[in-house]
């Protein structure tokens, strides 16, 4: 997993700003159950905790962390479902 210049393309969206621990993880994991495998869901999130919940919650469940970026406070993921 690394951070890219050019992000990868989303089949879903979910806007998690300004929740806090644990919303934006039940919602991620709620929205991925929902999606096909592979496909990918782009989240942005204000928790800096999102980092490492998303990051656990992607090797506990086997989806993919494809990059994520972050700018002035503004956490970008983009996860790939299993």
């Amino acid at each position: 997993m690394q951070s890219t210049a050019s992000p990868p393309t989303f089949d879903a969206e979910l806007d998690a700003r300004g929740l806090v621990c644990p919303e934006p993880l039940m919602l991620v994991r709620n929205r991925l159950r929902k999606m096909q495998s592979g496909e990918v869901l782009y989240v942005t999130a204000t928790d800096p905790s999102t980092l490492r919940d998303f990051t656990s919650l992607c090797r506990f469940m086997g989806h993919r962390l494809l990059s994520h970026t972050s700018d002035a406070g503004v956490w970008r993921f983009w996860i790939q479902r299993a």
